[in-house]
């Protein structure tokens, strides 16, 4: 049976030109009955989309897709289990502030509330991990509820970027609307506009940054658009910049103000932290004065919650933050700074000799006792490989960790401060959607790798050109406490070395299990091979489960256990009781 026509004046097309109006070119999503009239117009305006294998994946993709090409991704979902499976992915989107919007379903009007298939409350299930979330009844309010939830999706007037839904009973989706009532006003590209910092606090931010000897700035997702006014701030104000995992690869590794690599002493010795769109959790130790001493705080960014969290600023600029540090520049020509050169000298000096070491050591690391690859080992054949421009997702826990420190790229994402592991195969098709000209390498361990492995499907059937490696050491130890013993043995046991390589090959991407460190170069050189055809390709690689990463031995992990939490509150209560101070371990 054929499914019912969805008119060219239907809410659902309606739906579809506003997002082409927008220039979405595709949309992420998995088929279902409640959204087929999207679907359908979707398709009749030539916008390409993407299925996937989960729901999840979908929002996952989008929220990728969002990050790299400057518009929100876009994802639909069926409704009932459709949007509880997306839900991870938009709470992930909403921790990150990644700009995403979710589409969906749900009954017809008259059948609300009384039992129907997949009928659930999915407003008031995801009204607390999004910006804006409606369910819109009347077709007439489809284009005013596309507007509002796509400027909020941006964050504009000052709000916070992020995931937005909006749900249509599938009813609503097939009422006409008249052309008067489309309204041409509905129809235009929506542009966002960009703040500009009051004068008067750039002068207050500018004598600031002059008087201070030690000063730091740590970069956020305002650094991104940020590249070249970073640069010339940098330079012109002699100040040191750190990164995060929001803007991994906004300046090159070898960039002289760059002090990733001396991060515990750079954060303890500011006496002045200047921050970009970036919100102090606990990646930043939630700027504590244990950590961070007596350093004032200069806060930059496009939104309040970015601006004024944990710490406030002695001065708070809300502005675009390429525009704040071009009017910043500006203000200090001409003005002697006050920086103390060998305080900068010493922390970039040390930063480079240490990455240069870093990357030694993982071209050289040895195997473990079991025989298996290092995993610094198995990241340095990568970077040889794809360059220091390419973009690259990170995935997992301790691989991650390895990952993050030793990795050097163009464009980076990982899980973010959500901690939400499984990201990387979907934020890896995204990217690649995204920034078609690039490398896109997706660096995940393997029990990350199972949340989605399944989209490994969804980049062959796509012609998805992504790299994924998936550090395989099985270790992921699961304890089951045996209660026929007095005192319930903990038996341990770990996930086995699945071939991912041979799924992958099952699915018709390119995929290779690499046993040893002497097979892997060439097995990199077959699967970039392969990408650059258009094939989707990945390599499984047996690596060590015995190295730790930083994050693992100093107890600050990516996903920190009730014993370091516990480690990190008491070390505070010994600093406020002024018997201890606060180590940050790089």
């Amino acid at each position: 049976m054929s499914p019912a026509t969805v008119g060219v004046n239907s809410a659902a097309a309606v739906i579809a030109r506003k997002l082409k109006a927008l220039e979405v070119d595709r949309v992420f999503g998995l088929c279902g009955g409640h959204i087929m009239p999207i679907w359908m117009r979707l398709d009749a305006e030539g916008i390409r989309i993407i299925d996937v294998r989960d729901e999840r994946a979908a929002v996952y993709m989008a929220h990728a897709y969002g990050e790299l090409s400057g518009k929100p991704g876009v994802a639909l979902v069926t409704a009932g289990p459709g949007v509880t499976n997306a839900m991870t992915g938009i709470a992930n989107a909403h921790v990150s502030r990644a700009p995403v919007m979710i589409l969906s379903g749900v009954p017809p009007r008259p059948q609300l509330s009384r039992g129907a298939l997949q009928d659930l409350d999915h407003v008031g299930m995801v009204k607390g991990i999004t910006r804006f979330a409606l369910t819109v009844h009347e077709a007439t309010q489809v284009p005013r509820a596309m507007n509002q939830a796509w400027a909020m999706a941006l964050g504009d007037s000052g709000g916070e970027p992020g995931p937005v839904f909006l749900d249509f009973p599938t009813d609503t989706l097939r009422v006409d609307i008249s052309p008067a009532e489309q309204g041409d006003e509905h129809a235009r590209p929506i542009a966002r506009g960009e703040i500009h910092a009051d004068p008067t606090l750039v002068s207050e931010a500018a004598d600031l940054i002059l008087h201070a000897r030690r000063p730091l700035v740590i970069g956020g997702r305002g650094a991104r658009a940020a590249k070249a006014e970073l640069e010339e701030f940098l330079a012109a104000s002699g100040a040191v910049f750190l990164d995060t995992g929001e803007c991994k690869g906004v300046l090159a590794d070898d960039h002289p103000g760059l002090v990733n690599a001396m991060r515990a002493t750079a954060m303890g010795e500011a006496d002045l932290v200047i921050t970009l769109g970036r919100k102090l959790d606990f990646q930043l130790a939630y700027g504590s004065p244990a950590v961070f001493s007596a350093a004032r705080w200069l806060r930059i960014a496009d939104n309040v919650a970015e601006l004024q969290d944990n710490r406030r600023g002695a001065v708070e600029l809300l502005a675009s933050p390429r525009l704040a540090l071009r009017a910043l520049t500006a203000a200090g020509r001409g003005r002697a700074s006050s920086v103390d050169r060998a305080w900068r000298d010493r922390l970039c000096t040390g930063h480079a000799e240490r990455s240069a070491k870093l990357a030694k050591d993982m071209a050289t690391a040895g195997d473990g006792s079991d025989g298996r690859m290092h995993p610094n080992r198995l990241l340095a054949g990568v970077q040889r490989a794809i360059g220091d421009d390419a973009v690259v997702v990170a995935d997992g826990g301790d691989f991650l960790a390895f990952a993050r420190v030793g990795i050097r790229c163009g464009t980076y994402l990982d899980p973010g401060p959500l901690g939400c592991i499984g990201v990387g195969t979907s934020f890896g098709i995204g990217a690649a959607l995204a920034c078609p000209q690039r490398t896109v390498a997706v660096l995940t361990g393997d029990g990350a790798f199972g949340f989605n492995a399944m989209e490994i499907d969804t980049a062959v059937r796509h012609g998805v050109p992504v790299l994924v490696v998936v550090a395989n050491n099985g270790a992921w130890q699961i304890e089951v406490h045996d209660q026929t013993t007095t005192h319930g043995k903990v038996v341990g046991t770990r996930l086995q070395h699945a071939d991912h390589a041979a799924m992958a090959r099952a699915f018709g991407a390119h995929g290779e299990r690499v046993e040893s460190a002497e097979q892997l170069p060439l097995a990199i050189e077959r699967a970039m091979a392969a990408i650059k055809s258009g094939q989707p390709a990945l390599l499984d690689v047996l690596v060590s489960g015995e190295p730790m990463s930083s994050d693992a031995r100093s107890g600050l992990a990516w996903v920190p256990d009730l014993q370091a939490i516990a480690a990190w509150d008491d070390a505070e209560r010994q600093w406020r009781a002024g018997t201890t101070r606060i180590g940050i371990v790089k």
